[in-house]
């Protein structure tokens, strides 16, 4: 015998445990239904049946629709009233509940069950016209809104219209007989809009209703929301159908939402607000403005009362910060939901260690509470609440590197360091940011481009120096020469006031205020517990002295990436590297390099000293060299002079180097194999910085020489050789000796599929994962904004891989890398370098992988060390 699916469960049917199947507010409907909270009675149609519309071509299967209306008839018997009845018509909300809290994002329908009939018995059994034809409207509305996608403001504007023709200022103000104008007006604009009359049979709307819960998981804040909050689309939305209690039934009755601690700070007590005479909608509307809750005591005592010792049974059970909605009918106290409240950084760091104190819930308990990705909001400034309100948007792109930031525009480094040194604040704003911008960069304030996505050289090297960038607009048109750009229509000029938000890339006009982040005393607890449960270390990524002293101060365990490069961005070393660059002997390379040799020593020698004798993973140069050569002709005739070569020739040699495909070109370990000269610089640079600072601090400092972009063992082994009869050398004229070790990026598919052969020549393996992910998906990462939007909104990937790891086809290259390397050589440690070491969801895939540390910029070291002890006790469970 075939068993019926179960699509529908009454509240009373569930329980806390149940949120997968029931999404979160139908679960905590449930559960508060079992606590015997006041609950509107009602019943939940679970995710899976989300789950079948969308397979079944968005439709609602026959045996889902016979289990809702079902459900329906009991609920008529609990409430001795009729769905549909002329007189006295039971009426319903319908709401989503996904299984995680996505406020905002998903859609409401009240009061529906009325239609032109019903509406006058409820006025007569309610003896409350205005109220009965106000409930009428609101349903009209939401209905025509979320329904049929007939705008909102459509009806605004009608409301609007009547108030003013009345002389009133809110909606209270109106009477029975303009919500009677209001209903009029509202189906014809509905009929002009949809073609048909508003829908006078109640099924109808409930069928049409739950099909628009459905569809709103799909809708697009709520997808931008989960790819933001890494969601999965396949998990669906439960729909709640509950009976309906009325706020706005007069001056007994009102709406609210509160939580148990303030949700900005974490303090404790009762933190909320209501409306006298309101449904739920106008509160988070701003129609009019809510009353604190504490007033609430004044207006209807035994209310608070009941409510205040309800909310502390409900945290008492969750042990947690609860975010309550609750409606007073004509004196009755009902809850319609609770949730574990959202929160800011500081809030939850701050609860998440009272509940400790309280005896509530335990250290690792109070680590899961709290999100990784959230820790930024402490770690960078933000912009000041009451002045954000007033900040005229202008434009939207990528959250490249977080923080807050606002200054004058400038389009060129030069111009941009000049103006800094002159005390004003910098926002730089170029069509794409380039190594040589680096100065340019680091004394701006924000940096803003137009082209690049999230991982692009803009936004790389502003995390690592904790600047705010916001890149990849696409709708931003930049003219360098003119300095000037064009946005949206508008066009603004150097010297003009913007304002950038990195952690949501949004642009503003103008000069908003920023405030500085607030690292309360809780946050080193926190740090504390994480370094307790986690198993992997955390590095970071830092290139300067500063960048390592930095990192070491945020928590950071060892470097995982000194990228050599980034070394000679600087002005008085970047005309010796070009040199050094299209020098055309041996000899001449040489003399460059030895030029360079103390630059490079000087840089390894500060950044031991910062490091105390933790590890440092220095690679050697990777990037293609286009990006070092001259562009201008004034800089080719200046690099001319000083290598005794004419314009002609410097740009005939500029042009030589040209190439179709830098990124996969003349790069990386392939470097090394065309000009070795370049490594034994580098490998002699290390050495004596390390012997030096080991002579001087007696730190025990073990060098470790990562070659960068290998795909094959015997290129590895070719560039090995170079670095250890370099290496062997200078220990022998130094008369010192000291342990050091080699390996390799493992950043080309290849490498991964052939790791157990690599292994035989490398004492480690870390994966940069932003070329690794650029090579397996076959997309550059600079390019990839301008069409991962279409394949989001063509559901074909549900995140930007650059962002966060793709664990399906990247992880299993990386799954094998280690499994075939520790195979071949079981001492191998292994790690992550690329930005993806600072993703709490690929930190937790590094923990299932066995990696021994992840590494990224130095501000995300906090987050990584969260997302390391999270993923441990995470696994620990399973």
């Amino acid at each position: 015998m075939v068993t019926e699916k179960k699509w529908v469960y009454k509240f009373n049917e569930g329980n806390a445990q149940m949120r997968e199947l029931l999404g979160g507010k139908g679960a905590n409907l449930a559960e508060m239904t079992n606590l015997g909270l006041p609950i509107p009675m009602g019943f939940t149609i679970t995710t899976e049946a989300c789950t079948d519309y969308y397979k079944s071509g968005r439709k609602i299967s026959n045996e889902i629709k016979q289990q809702i209306f079902e459900a329906l008839r009991w609920l008529e018997k609990e409430n001795g009233k009729k769905f549909g009845d002329n007189n006295d018509p039971l009426l319903v909300s319908v709401r989503s509940g996904a299984r995680v809290s996505m406020p905002g994002m998903m859609d409401t329908i009240l009061n529906l069950g009325m239609n032109d009939i019903s509406v006058k018995g409820f006025a007569q059994k309610t003896n409350n016209p205005r109220f009965a034809y106000d409930s009428y409207r609101r349903f009209i509305q939401m209905f025509s809104d979320v329904v049929m996608e007939v705008p909102k403001s459509k009806f605004e504007k009608i409301i609007d219209e009547i108030k003013e023709q009345k002389g009133v200022k809110f909606d209270i103000d109106l009477d029975v007989n303009d919500m009677k104008k209001l209903i009029k007006r509202f189906k014809a604009l509905y009929k002009e809009a949809i073609g048909q009359d508003f829908p006078q049979d109640p099924d109808v709307q409930l069928m049409e209703a739950v099909k628009a819960v459905f569809r709103s998981w799909d809708n697009p804040r709520a997808n931008v929301y989960r790819r933001m909050n890494d969601i999965p689309g396949d998990w669906g939305t439960a729909v709640n159908i509950q009976t309906m209690v009325f706020g706005n039934m007069g001056n007994t009755s009102g709406t609210g939402v509160a939580f148990t601690r303030n949700p900005a700070t974490g303090a404790k007590g009762i933190y909320g607000e209501y409306l006298i005479d309101a449904q739920g909608e106008d509160v988070v509307a701003g129609v009019r403005t809510p009353q604190p809750i504490s007033k609430l005591e004044e207006d209807m005592p035994g209310c608070y009362s009941e409510f205040i010792n309800l909310a502390h049974k409900l945290e008492s059970h969750y042990r947690d910060m609860q975010d309550m909605e609750f409606t007073i009918q004509e004196g009755k106290l009902f809850f319609l939901q609770t949730r574990n409240g959202k929160r800011t950084a500081e809030a939850a760091i701050n609860i998440a260690c009272d509940l400790v104190e309280e005896g509530m819930i335990t250290p690792e308990e109070a680590l899961l509470r709290i999100e990784a990705k959230s820790l930024d909001q402490l770690l960078h400034p933000t912009f000041d609440a009451k002045a954000l309100k007033e900040g005229k948007v202008i434009g939207h792109a990528l959250p490249a590197s977080p923080g807050s930031a606002a200054g004058k525009v400038y389009f060129t480094a030069e111009d941009a360091k000049n103006a800094a040194a002159k005390g004003e604040r910098v926002i730089l704003v170029r069509l794409e940011t380039s190594p040589e911008d680096i100065e340019g960069m680091h004394a701006a304030e924000g940096i803003l481009t137009a082209r690049g996505g999230m991982t692009s050289h803009a936004a790389v090297v502003a995390r690592g120096m904790g600047t705010c960038c916001v890149s990849g607009c696409n709708d931003l048109k930049v003219n360098e020469e003119g300095k000037e750009f064009e946005l949206n229509g508008t066009v603004y000029h150097e010297g003009d006031y913007i304002s950038l938000d990195g952690s949501t890339g949004t642009i503003y006009e103008g000069d908003i205020p920023t405030v500085e982040a607030q690292i309360s005393g809780n946050f080193g607890c926190i740090m504390r517990w994480a370094d307790q449960f986690r198993k992997m270390k955390v590095r970071t990524n830092a290139d300067t002295p500063a960048d390592a002293e930095n990192a070491v101060r945020l928590g950071a365990e060892g470097i995982g990436l000194c990228r050599t490069e980034h070394m000679f961005f600087e002005a008085e070393r970047i005309p010796k590297f070009r040199r050094m660059i299209l020098s055309d002997t041996v000899e001449q390379r040489e003399a460059a390099l030895a030029e360079l040799l103390p630059y490079q020593r000087e840089d390894f020698i500060g950044m031991y000293k910062a490091l105390r004798g933790r590890p440092m993973t220095v690679r050697f140069l990777d990037p293609p060299l286009h990006e070092f050569l001259p562009k201008t002709e004034a800089e080719m005739r200046e690099l001319g002079d000083s290598m005794g070569l004419t314009f002609e020739e410097v740009k005939a040699r500029c042009d030589a180097m040209h190439e179709f495909n830098p990124m996969m070109g003349l790069r990386g370990c392939r470097l090394s194999v065309i000009y070795p000269e370049i490594s034994r610089m580098q490998t002699r640079a290390v050495i004596e910085a390390a012997i030096a600072v080991k002579k001087e601090m007696n730190y025990d400092i073990v060098p470790e020489i990562m070659v960068p972009l290998t795909g094959e063992r015997k290129e590895l082994l070719f560039v090995k050789n170079i670095i250890v009869e370099t290496a062997e050398q200078v220990m022998k004229e130094q008369g010192y000796f000291l342990n050091y070790q080699v390996g390799t990026m493992i950043e080309i598919p290849r490498a991964a599929l052939t790791a157990d052969d690599v292994a035989k020549e490398a004492d480690f393996f870390s994966f940069g994962t932003n070329d690794l992910t650029q090579m397996t998906f076959g997309f550059s990462r600079d390019d990839a904004g301008k069409f991962l939007e279409s394949y989001y909104d063509q559901k074909i990937y549900e995140f930007d891989p650059f962002s966060k790891l793709d664990q399906t086809g990247v992880g299993q290259l990386m799954q094998m890398a280690v499994k075939k390397g520790r195979q071949e050589n079981p001492m191998l440690h292994c790690g992550i370098c690329g930005e993806h070491g600072g993703d709490p969801s690929s930190v937790a895939f590094c923990q299932e992988l066995g990696l021994d540390y992840v590494s990224c910029s130095p501000f995300r070291v906090p987050i990584a060390r969260l997302a390391a002890a999270q993923a441990a006790i995470n696994l620990k469970k399973k």
